[in-house]
């Protein structure tokens, strides 16, 4: 594998970790605030980012690349308001897909095949990412300023359940 590439990978493993804790701390603030609903949703989305660092962990390793874990930031800890978390979330994946179209770029450079193979999968997993985030926003939008939507809603993110990514490598 080529330096950039995999340079490029394993500071995607740090930019996954950092999403975590960014979705971990959001999380924190929401059930700090009593919306249990909207800390569901960020938890999730901490496991989820958790688990596409792995998947970049597990395919240096599979292409006998050595695996640098870099220092991960803590995020901010508050908020102005309960809208604040979810327009940040979606510049943060906006951030992470520019990220992983560097990795791609820097790939297809080269003709690494294997490499824009892998990525394929997190190409359409950020689109999908960008999507639910702006979907959230929207309802939030729309329903948060009424007592009783911004409850519907929460109860509706508490039912989101966690399901680990479809993409295994072994």
């Amino acid at each position: 594998m080529n330096n950039t590439v995999s340079d490029l990978l394993n500071s995607q493993i740090q930019k996954e970790m950092y999403s975590a804790y960014l979705y971990l701390q959001m999380a924190n603030f929401y059930t700090e605030k009593g919306l249990e609903g909207f800390a569901n949703w960020f938890y999730i989305q901490a496991q989820e980012e958790r688990d596409h660092a792995m998947l970049f962990r597990t395919y240096l390793l599979n292409n006998n690349e050595k695996v640098r874990l870099l220092p991960v930031d803590a995020p901010k800890g508050s908020y102005a308001d309960a809208a604040a978390p979810l327009k940040e979330a979606l510049d943060h994946e906006r951030f992470v897909t520019s990220s992983i179209n560097t990795i791609y770029e820097a790939a297809a450079g080269i003709k690494d095949y294997r490499t824009l193979e892998f990525l394929n999968w997190f190409v359409k997993e950020q689109g999908e990412e960008e999507k639910n985030t702006g979907d959230l926003i929207q309802k939030y939008e729309l329903f948060a300023g009424d007592a009783r939507g911004l409850y519907l809603l929460d109860q509706e993110l508490k039912g989101r359940m966690y399901s680990a990514p479809d993409l295994v490598l072994e």
